[in-house]
């Protein structure tokens, strides 16, 4: 088991979108590993790629039951009805914050033999897909709060002792 190191907020590598997988081999099969081998801790739900230091489009999940990754993933449809809720991530620990996200998602990708793939959710699994993509994208989901919560959220995560300063 590999359970890689998280880099937090800060890490310039996930605040830059990341590149399309191209090359499907061993190294791309060794990062789906750890990133299903990081993502299986209990309390966790998705992991991209940055996350770890790795820039390209890949993340894993692991929801209700439902343990899976997806490579080159893009949102392909996000259903109208929102959801409200906390939502917290593993590169910003600690801090949970309300978030409105799709209820419902649905994403396509590839997998290791370059077949297409479809992931769909509800709920969970739906943030934890929007999620994910949204890191993919270099955005993490403190960019989705409102300016004044967003500001605390940036204060509080400054004053964390795992704060990652340049």
């Amino acid at each position: 088991m590999a359970l890689r190191d998280i880099r937090y907020l800060g890490d310039p590598v996930l605040s830059s979108p990341a590149d399309p997988v191209t090359k499907f081999d061993r190294n791309l099969e060794a990062l789906v590993k750890d990133l299903l081998d990081t993502v299986e801790p209990p309390g966790r739900a998705g992991l991209a790629a940055p996350q770890i230091g790795v820039g390209l489009r890949v993340f894993s999940y692991a929801v209700d039951g439902d343990v899976g990754y997806v490579i080159n993933p893009e949102i392909v449809e996000l259903s109208g009805e929102l959801q409200e809720g906390d939502e917290g991530c593993l590169s910003v620990p600690g801090l949970w914050y309300p978030t409105t996200r799709a209820k419902e998602a649905v994403v396509k990708g590839v997998d290791l033999r370059n077949e297409p793939v479809t992931v769909q959710g509800s709920g969970t699994m739906a943030r934890c897909l929007q999620h994910e993509t949204d890191h993919l994208d270099g955005r993490l989901y403190l960019s989705r709060l409102t300016p004044e919560l967003r500001k605390r959220a940036l204060r509080a995560a400054r004053d964390s002792e795992w704060f990652w300063a340049s």
